[in-house]
């Protein structure tokens, strides 16, 4: 019988062969990515200079990349959970400044996904701790369409509007930003977005879009 020591070695081996497969899993990247483009790290290290920036959802099901087809420097990326639009997050709010200010992003892109589990938390009685403090944001933006929400007496339907509706207030919240207000008073912010994403079927739906006043 293996002892309590032996159990521990097993899951430090087990833990540092995932940990050795990712950088291998690494290295074949590099070295197919160097196979199609010689020259492509070295155009990448150069300048970024995306068209995009990305809020979205930090589920590890909905990577910005790949679910749009686009490559390395194209997307400037903050993810959150639930793709939230928080006044005093300062994390975020320093992600949009940089992204519209200095890299002048065209467009603003808020993704939600369906099945999202902090929106189903939210949703829920459930007492989540610290995470609760996070979740207050979702809460008041059900208590808010609660109307309308409440007449959808399918469940699963009742969580994908109130998804839906998240991702159309955030995109509210994003446009009351400062930095965007500003960017659109000079003439050159972002076109804003609120998208969804399904888990079982790998779509996008276009929710909302919304462009600075009078453009």
């Amino acid at each position: 019988m293996k002892n309590s020591s032996d159990n521990h070695t097993h899951l430090v081996k087990n833990h540092m062969d995932i940990i050795e497969r990712l950088l291998l899993e690494n290295k074949a990247w590099a070295a197919e990515k160097l196979t199609d483009d010689p020259k492509f790290f070295k155009r990448l290290s150069s300048i970024q200079k995306p068209d995009f920036l990305w809020i979205g959802c930090s589920d590890s099901r909905v990577p910005a990349d790949q679910i749009t087809g686009t490559q390395p420097g194209e997307i400037f990326v903050h993810r959150n959970v639930a793709n939230l639009v928080v006044k005093n997050d300062l994390n975020l709010l320093t992600v949009l400044e940089y992204a519209v200010k200095y890299l002048k992003v065209k467009h603003v892109i808020i993704c939600g996904h369906y099945g999202c589990g902090g929106v189903l938390a939210a949703d829920s009685n459930e007492d989540f701790g610290d995470i609760d403090k996070w979740l207050i944001n979702i809460k008041n933006v059900k208590q808010t369409h609660i109307k309308e929400l409440q007449k959808i007496t399918d469940k699963t339907l009742q969580i994908n509007r109130l998804i839906e509706i998240n991702v159309i207030e955030q995109v509210k919240n994003l446009a009351a930003t400062k930095i965007i207000q500003d960017s659109w008073k000079e003439g050159t912010g972002p076109t804003l977005h609120g998208w969804v994403y399904g888990l079982k079927d790998g779509i996008i739906k276009n929710i909302l879009e919304m462009e600075a006043p009078g453009r």
